[in-house]
């Protein structure tokens, strides 16, 4: 329903921000079901705009050239994070999109990597029809990870083999070695973005009826009388509980927004 409403056009244009090709993600609504072709490392280039902070960063795979003596011959000067580096999406997009793939890492189909006790992890699980590709795509703010499992000539993995139950196992054994002695990131939430207090069905257990999540300055929900939103804290957003997800039904955005 959202592809309907921004037009398979527009989608088509805007994933090209993240470094993927337009002619391989055909401009129909199945595009919201995974339809088109994407590479490991463009999956790696795509994730690093919610890791860093909405930058698009330039992949290379030789970092230095050394000649016999040790001189160097060349050195890759990639545009960074930051100032050099093209900004795909804004700052505040990058953030809520990095609190809501951390929250599958804690209580989706990621769950299984907390077994890493870090609380600076994001992510998600991907399966194609068919059970053709398994994917598990995250990272750490200082490192993207892609898991991949499928064949050359593409045919079924197998039942039941989703991108949860294979690829992530792979992603956890690999960021559990590399990110051993690297402290824990915390997300500083931008200008501009704020924590609101939601409810859920008034007939979810009660446990579950309420939660917090993010939302722009300028497209808050409706929300019913009580205080006012919290203002947006320089601090992990893991910290507050989790969004609860409304089943079923989306809410159009109010008018005027």
């Amino acid at each position: 329903r959202l592809l309907q409403d921004i037009g398979p056009k527009y989608a088509q244009d805007y994933v090209t921000r993240f470094g993927f090709d337009r002619d391989k993600h055909p401009p129909y609504l199945t595009m919201a079901l995974g339809a088109g072709g994407v590479t490991p490392l463009q999956m790696a280039r795509a994730y690093a705009v919610f890791a860093n902070g909405g930058y698009l960063v330039q992949p290379y795979f030789i970092q230095k050239i050394v000649d016999d003596r040790g001189n160097p011959l060349g050195v890759a000067n990639p545009a960074r994070s930051g100032d050099e580096a093209l900004r795909a999406i804004d700052a505040r997009n990058a953030f809520i999109m990095d609190s809501m793939m951390q929250d599958v890492t804690r209580y989706g189909t990621a769950a299984r990597a907390s077994k890493l006790g870090r609380r600076d992890l994001a992510g998600k699980t991907g399966t194609t029809n068919d059970f053709v590709d398994a994917w598990f795509c995250g990272y750490q703010p200082s490192l993207v990870g892609i898991a991949w499992i499928g064949f050359d000539q593409p045919r079924t993995l197998g039942r039941n083999q989703t991108g949860g139950a294979i690829a992530l196992p792979i992603w956890i054994e690999y960021m559990g070695r590399v990110l051993k002695g690297v402290p824990h990131a915390e997300r500083v939430a931008p200008s501009g973005v704020i924590s609101v207090r939601i409810d859920a069905d008034p007939a979810a257990p009660e446990g579950a009826r309420s939660g917090s999540d993010w939302f722009y300055r300028e497209f808050l929900p409706p929300l019913p009388s009580g205080p006012a939103p919290e203002a947006a804290l320089p601090s992990l957003p893991g910290t507050a509980p989790a969004p609860v997800e409304e089943r079923g039904s989306i809410r159009p955005v109010p008018s005027g927004y």
